[in-house]
């Protein structure tokens, strides 16, 4: 079993088909083959809000969303619990150094804090975490 800190991009291209990718399609095939996915406290909130404004523009419906959380349910996710100090202090640092949103400091930081390779689809958080070393989560 191997760890990685994972992006709410990744999992929301697995709601939705035409942002799916070999690349997202692998990650899910590592956590359905056990992996274990660190995500940040903002995270289950972050698919939440994506998903609601997914359905408000008729994107998706009600009857899929409870399909998608349930299986997303079924993976083995660790919660990073919050800490206000890491975030006013390390995570705010992050991105103001790095010219990145409080969310996406929060898993840079945490993949760096963790040691773990990150799994994301937005490019700035990319160019952000190779310039720490951080290493992209890949197929293994």
């Amino acid at each position: 079993m191997s760890r990685f800190v994972l992006d709410a991009s990744v999992a929301l291209a697995w709601c939705f088909e035409d942002e799916a990718t070999d690349y997202t399609e692998a990650l899910l095939d590592r956590l359905a083959a056990g992996d274990e996915a660190v995500v940040p406290a903002l995270w289950p909130y972050e698919v939440v809000n994506a998903l609601l404004v997914a359905e408000r523009r008729g994107r998706i419906s009600e009857a899929k969303i409870a399909p998608f959380l349930d299986r997303l349910s079924g993976f083995a996710f660790l919660i990073e619990t919050s800490d206000m100090a890491r975030a006013f202090e390390q995570v705010l640092s992050t991105g103001r150094q790095r010219c990145l949103s409080g969310y996406d400091a929060a898993y840079l930081e945490l993949a760096v804090r963790e040691g773990l390779p990150l799994a994301t689809l937005d490019s700035g958080l990319r160019k952000a975490a190779r310039a720490l070393g951080v290493a992209m989560a890949g197929v293994e």
